[in-house]
């Protein structure tokens, strides 16, 4: 029996969930640096196709890895999804390490984000069924304040590894054999934790249920007015959606309330490979260096850029749930393309092989660490908060995998064409991640609902109304949820036993 208050129990049981987001960023941060080493291109000698690959077939692997994870999440269980995600990772993990051919490699990154795509598909799903509604968006935004701590650990790493270690092939290896180390702890301890409340009930285990929530909102006490309220609310919703829902991958296009929240969040997830937030982290030596940056000093910067993050990231956690998630994410997307702009500019006016220009080498840099700011402390944790959160019991697990899905195929995308577009097109590139950015917000401002602090439960009552159109309409307003207002009529109910008795 957890010792904590309700609230930090789950903060506590988030953060740890939140290991799998860690083994993605860690990712994001490292792979810029193994594919830039020395040591590595003197025994791979990658072309940029080749090198495309070493990112790409990661986030293939992903593609795939989250397309069964939803099918896993609802057999299994939550946790158990969360375990075979941190195996898969593993076995990849060490066929990365050990590579002795490229093509070893791309295996081993393909494996590795089987793992990953698992892990990023279930874990925000089983935070947001964890967390009190007044929390669930904090709780939530640890996936991608997480994914900051591993791409800012990683970064370091590989530039501690790229300096230090130029003479053999631990320059790449160490930084990828590091990445394990999490892996064996989510493997070693999930199921030290709680399972989702709303699967134990989906599958009708009722006592585990009520005891989970009381674990988790009330320090065991069964007879709390929230959990007591929760516990119907659950049992009431499972029971409707097993009445009228299918419990195929087919209800999410047959329902035209369940398609519009897949629509929306398949949107929200590609949108954020479409920022060019993958670009910079998967490249960023190339990119710096058409400036005129050395990768050494990319490396640096890259870190401190990642460390700016962490802080954008957990102000994001501390403010996501009072801001809402409607707006947040369209001046995110607006203040996004205007780095873009200003960075092509700077491209553009100091080609590659210019002469150095120490002033606008800082601009770029400063312009990139502003854009990293934005886009962590809005696009990167909406985008794993709303998919979370928007679907009801029995399509979320399908859901969730759907739109995580659709954002490693774009980010597939983007790992593959990126290196070929910097060397043929240089800054003009980044004209499509300016255009991304603006029509996201416009996409966003007509068609995103403000889903803030409402129950899971009441999600099929924002997403049935007939008009897919919300501009123009009050999204903002929150109406006091059902759960607390049964807590009232439980807590009424309690006092007139006690008086009766």
């Amino acid at each position: 029996m957890p010792s904590l208050a309700p609230r930090s129990y789950q903060l506590l049981v988030g953060v740890f969930a939140s290991l799998g987001a860690f083994l993605f960023g860690y990712d994001l941060g490292v792979i810029a640096a193994v594919v830039a080493s020395e040591t590595f291109r003197s025994q791979f000698d990658p072309d940029t196709s080749e090198e495309g690959l070493v990112v790409s077939m990661f986030t293939a692997g992903a593609f795939f890895g989250a397309g069964a994870g939803g099918t896993l999440g609802d057999r299994i269980g939550r946790r158990g999804t969360i375990v075979v995600g941190a195996v898969v990772f593993l076995l990849g993990g060490g066929l990365q390490t050990g590579a002795r051919n490229i093509h070893f490699l791309w295996t081993g990154r393909f494996i590795s984000g089987l793992g990953v795509g698992v892990l990023c598909m279930i874990v925000p799903l089983y935070q947001a069924e964890l967390a009190h509604p007044h929390i669930r968006g904090r709780i939530t935004a640890l996936q991608q304040l997480m994914i900051g701590v591993g791409a800012f650990v990683a970064t370091w790493v590989g530039w501690a590894c790229f300096v230090d270690l130029s003479a053999s092939s631990a320059q790449w290896r160490v930084p990828l054999a590091i990445q394990n180390v999490p892996a064996i702890f989510l493997a070693a301890l999930t199921y030290l934790f709680p399972e989702s409340p709303r699967w134990l009930a989906d599958k009708g285990k009722d006592d585990e249920t009520l005891h989970t929530l009381a674990r988790l909102h009330a320090n065991g006490n069964v007879e709390d007015a929230f959990v007591m309220a929760e516990y119907d609310e659950i049992r009431n919703s499972i029971q409707y959606e097993h009445q009228h829902a299918a419990k195929s991958y087919k209800e999410l296009f047959k329902s035209r309330s369940a398609f519009r929240r897949l629509f929306l969040c398949c949107a929200i997830r590609a949108s954020v490979q479409m920022t060019g937030v993958s670009a910079i982290q998967y490249y960023s030596p190339t990119i710096f260096k058409q400036i005129g940056i050395a990768t050494d000093d990319t490396l640096k910067y890259q870190g401190i850029s990642n460390g700016l993050a962490i802080v954008a990231q957990a102000c994001a956690m501390l403010l996501i749930d009072r801001t809402g998630r409607r707006w947040p994410l369209i001046g995110g997307n607006l203040f996004n393309s205007v780095t873009f702009i200003i960075a092509s500019i700077l491209l553009a006016l100091f080609p590659p092989g210019s002469s150095s220009n120490l002033s606008a080498q800082w601009g770029f840099i400063v312009i990139t660490w502003l854009y990293n700011f934005s886009f962590s402390s809005t696009c990167g944790p909406l985008s794993w908060i709303i998919p979370a959160e928007v679907f009801d019991t029995n399509t979320r697990a399908k859901g969730v995998s759907i739109a995580t899905m659709a954002s490693f195929a774009f980010n597939t995308m983007i790992g593959q064409v990126t290196p070929k577009a910097m060397e043929s097109i240089g800054y003009r590139f980044y004209f499509l991640f300016v255009v991304c950015n603006v029509t996201n917000a416009l996409f966003f401002w007509v068609f995103l609902p403000e889903t803030a602090r409402r129950p899971l439960e009441q999600m099929n009552e924002i997403f049935s109304s007939k008009s897919w159109i919300v501009l123009g309409k009050n999204t903002s307003s929150v109406a006091r949820n059902d759960v607390e207002s049964h807590v009232d009529k439980t807590e009424v109910t309690h006092e007139a036993e006690k008086r009766e008795n």
